[in-house]
């Protein structure tokens, strides 16, 4: 049986280089156009101490490669990463991860706090913003339970004291820091960057290891133990676990760009690059549509009150 056509939103739905990060990114571009998204988010710069970043700076044979590929191909770049906010950063050279941003049309710059004074980091994330506006690339902070900005609270404090920065809301991390729907629907919606969807279950894991032989592409490492491990290689498709996906993009606005951040090394030898993409982007399709009957369903009860309340005036 020949697979459904994606179906079509009024939204950016993009897949992040996180899911299938051993893909080099022009040839992930391509990957992605092939599935049916929309965009990608790319890692330009490392998230972990010792990963072997992709020959992305400024001038390099890649970056114009990747340039030429979404050109072809017609997908755009939502997002890049990753600025690492470290006690020891240099934000100077930062600046080289900014112009390649720049260069791929991106929109957002994602950035991870690693700093235990959240002042500091603050400040730092303000100056970030401050540097990448000329370029007109936004910084989004993510809160992660295995980081040092661990709440929606901070984040979205951080935020809002940039002078433009953002939020990078995902699934897995609401979950693990245990940030309330409510609270996110009261969010000041300018603040959010774009939403990351993968499921799991809803109790975080017990065990730090990786199954098998299996090791982390690019050389990433589980520094944070079992929670960055499910991270980084155990997490579900949207749809085939138990996280409130429906009741999250309900919260959310609607035409707010979705990505699937959904890395599974368990299943890499069983499925293709491609056949996992094509698979992210039909779980993505049967959770919107969830979504959008969850929202019809609820505008008739709002519109069958409403006459109700009518006629009893």
């Amino acid at each position: 049986m020949t697979p459904a056509a994606p179906m079509r939103w009024q939204r950016v739905l993009a897949l992040d280089h996180l899911t299938l990060l051993d893909i080099a990114p022009p040839d992930f571009v391509a990957l992605a156009a092939g599935a049916g998204f929309d965009a990608v988010g790319l890692r330009i710069a490392p998230a972990t101490a010792d990963e072997s970043p992709w020959p992305m700076s400024p001038g390099s044979r890649m970056l114009a490669d990747t340039v030429t590929r979404c050109r072809d191909t017609g997908v755009t770049v939502l997002d890049t990463e990753t600025i690492r906010l470290t006690p020891r950063t240099d934000l100077a050279a930062a600046e080289a991860v900014i112009q390649a941003a720049a260069e791929l049309n991106a929109p957002h710059l994602t950035t991870i706090g690693e700093d235990p004074d959240l002042a500091r980091l603050s400040e730092r994330f303000a100056e970030l913003t401050r540097m990448a506006a000329p370029y007109g690339v936004r910084p989004l902070i993510e809160f992660m339970a295995y980081k040092t900005v661990r709440t929606l609270n901070d984040a979205v404090a951080i935020a809002a004291r940039s002078g433009g920065g953002g939020v990078l809301l995902d699934a897995l991390h609401i979950q693990r820091c245990g940030a309330d729907i409510g609270q996110i629907a009261r969010t000041d919606h300018g603040l959010l960057g774009y939403v990351q969807l993968c499921d799991a279950p809803l109790e975080p894991p017990v065990e730090a290891g990786l199954p098998g032989d299996l090791v982390l592409p690019r050389g990433q490492t589980p520094d944070g133990g079992a929670a960055a491990l499910e991270a980084r290689a155990g997490r579900l498709l949207p749809g085939e676990g138990a996280l409130p996906l429906t009741e999250l993009l309900s919260a959310l606005p609607a035409a707010l760009p979705v990505a699937v951040e959904a890395p599974r090394l368990s299943l890499r030898d069983q499925l293709t690059p491609a056949q996992f993409a094509a698979r992210a982007r039909r779980s993505l399709d049967q959770v919107l549509t969830r979504w959008r009957d969850a929202s019809s369903a609820r505008q008739g009860r709002d519109a069958n009150a409403r006459r109700g309340q009518n006629v009893s005036d």
